[in-house]
């Protein structure tokens, strides 16, 4: 398993929480996302998902993500 902390921009409420959360969790090798108004940790399979794959669900959720 493998973590990153990625930080996001333009959430601004617990709604926009539960937008990126469902995102991650829809993701196959998601084991783990704690995500809050700002930023999300998330623990997955490397050999299931990568980064970009992470970055993506996010962008796709409406939000988007600043380097680390």
């Amino acid at each position: 398993m493998t973590e990153i902390k990625i930080k996001i921009e333009g959430m601004s409420c617990m709604h926009c929480v539960g937008r990126v959360k469902q995102a991650l969790g829809a993701l196959a090798g998601v084991s783990e996302a704690n995500v809050e108004v700002g930023s999300a940790s998330v623990k997955f399979d490397e050999t299931k998902l990568s980064r970009q794959d992470i970055e993506t669900a996010i962008k796709k959720a409406g939000y988007k993500t600043a380097a680390p």
